[in-house]
């Protein structure tokens, strides 16, 4: 099976039901089948073939959908990068993974335009919005009109032949790495349909649902409300960004959502808002991933939408999900992120390999279909992450996240390896005291660092924005601190800000946040 399968199975089942609603556009899933087999065979007689990777570059539309899918039809593999990356991003993208082709917008087309002569190994490119045109044809590529292409009367509206199975690439996801320089991690079909099986199995997913999503189709996260919406045969209202957040939240009850994925930062900006206007009595579940969810947010969002199940959710892109809470265990174990999901197995590992204990603090190992085939052309850092274990068959991913487990096998994150704090010969974990510093009212978003310190080694060091209306001091902020936490836990020195830098993907970026 392939995971275009998604698309053509649903399309067979559902051709006249809504499969995504965009800008108040209502689009079938026979019209996007159509519309993908058309850009398939388009981007085939173009001279696309299977395993070519393409890059689509365009903010979240239709367009997105259409040209993954049919890149998977060709048996090519896509890479779909965020609109706001730069030009110089992009560049290195095409660059390293060799991409023959690219589909964009004249905007973005434009902005690129001193760098077409240095990706030597892009040979076409698609160009979607027909109200623009380019002011010139860069030398030695060869554009087409994607909107042309879709509509093209001319073109086979079935699925051209079947040139990738299973373990054929699908996707190359970009990452950053611990330098900050982007890695492709490498998903088969089998990987992503293993990981969008076991999500959409947890999360009971049915034809019957609307998944609302603003998240970037860049992070795997937004990427894969469209795979496992599509899976099922449900509806997926896509939204540009949460820029505007009234208008999204109108969008959402008017269509009566019953899924809403968010991540940390969006948790904290909707408990700023007044939710209490917007009827959101469909929404059957609310999930969250990409950093854990910290428990004060929990609280408030059991209180802000009682009616639905609360998914507190862990994964990283190398294997797109590793574990998720129970909601009926989310008052039990309000710090849990759960056990592996369904056809997985996880565990901790000392630092010498060794499976270990309830209670003991390890990394993380997860084994599953669901990991990746390594970071593209980077063997260096993939043999860091892939290793054999148990059985001299397979390889297993280790995470580089520190856990521990209670005695029933649940999961608590300790933090990343790399973020672990040093301090007074003592290791802090950032969570736990980000998770107590959210107790405090008046903080919105709290990320914690250890900065060098001559004598301690690391002094821990706290970032906080405070809640609109809020006039927190630093005091109060210590004194919160010392009454919750041992001594060696509490911030050295506090700072406030208006915003804390992202990642592309929603997360605070703690690279970016300190000197």
């Amino acid at each position: 099976m392939q995971l275009e399968s998604f698309l053509e199975e649903s399309a067979g089942r559902f051709p006249d039901k809504t499969a995504l609603i965009f800008d108040r556009q209502r689009i079938t899933y026979c019209e996007i089948e159509t519309r993908c087999n058309r850009l398939a065979h388009a981007m085939v007689e173009r001279g696309l073939r299977p395993g070519d990777r393409v890059v689509i570059w365009l903010e979240n539309s239709p367009d997105v959908v259409i040209a993954l899918f049919a890149v998977l039809k060709v048996g090519a593999v896509f890479v779909v990068l965020n609109s706001t990356a730069k030009a110089e991003k992009i560049e290195y993208v095409l660059n390293n993974c060799r991409a023959r082709a690219l589909v964009t917008d004249c905007r973005r087309a434009h902005s690129f335009q001193k760098h077409w002569s240095v990706v030597s190994h892009l040979e076409m490119a698609w160009i979607a919005s027909e109200s623009e045109k380019m002011d010139a044809q860069p030398t030695g590529k060869s554009l087409a009109s994607l909107s042309r292409d879709i509509d093209n009367d001319a073109l086979p509206s079935c699925p051209p032949n079947k040139n990738a199975i299973d373990v054929d690439l699908a996707a190359l996801i970009y990452t950053s790495g611990s330098t900050g320089v982007p890695r492709g991690v490498m998903m088969t079909h089998l990987s992503m349909i293993s990981a969008a099986t076991s999500i959409t199995t947890y999360l009971q997913s049915t034809s019957d649902d609307i998944v609302l999503n603003f998240l970037p189709l860049s992070f795997d996260y937004g990427l894969y409300q469209v795979l496992m919406a599509f899976k099922v045969g449900a509806t997926l209202l896509l939204e540009r960004s949460f820029t505007f957040p009234h208008l999204v939240l109108e969008a959402a009850v008017r269509e009566r959502i019953t899924g809403l994925p968010i991540v940390p930062t969006i948790a904290a900006l909707l408990l700023q808002m007044d939710i209490s206007r917007y009827d959101l009595s469909s929404l059957r579940y609310l999930t969250s991933t990409g950093s854990t969810l910290p428990t004060e947010h929990i609280r408030r969002l059991r209180d802000l939408f009682p009616q639905a199940q609360i998914f507190s959710m862990y994964g990283l892109t190398e294997c797109k999900r590793v574990s998720y809470l129970p909601p009926d265990q989310i008052d039990t174990r309000p710090t849990s992120v759960g056990r592996g999901m369904p056809n997985e197995e996880v565990y901790i590992v000392n630092e010498d390999g060794r499976r270990v204990g309830p209670g003991v603090i390890g990394e993380l190992v997860v084994r599953g279909s669901n990991i990746m085939k390594g970071y593209w052309e980077d063997p260096v850092e993939t043999a860091k992450r892939l290793r054999t274990d148990q059985y001299p068959w397979e390889q297993v991913l280790y995470t580089g996240d520190l856990f521990k487990t209670d005695s029933e096998g649940y999961l608590y994150f300790v933090g990343r390896k790399d973020d672990i704090i040093k301090s007074r010969d003592e290791k802090v974990s950032p969570r736990e005291i980000e998770d107590i510093l959210y107790k405090l009212d008046g903080v919105a978003e709290a990320a914690v660092v250890g900065i060098p310190d001559p004598i301690l080694g690391q002094a821990i060091k706290a970032y906080i924005t405070r809640r609109l209306g809020s006039d927190i001091t630093e005091n109060d902020v210590l004194r919160h601190c010392a009454q919750r936490l041992d001594h060696f836990m509490v911030p050295r020195t506090v700072e406030f800000r208006d915003y804390l830098p992202r990642t592309d993907s929603g997360k605070i970026s703690k690279r970016e946040i300190s000197p």
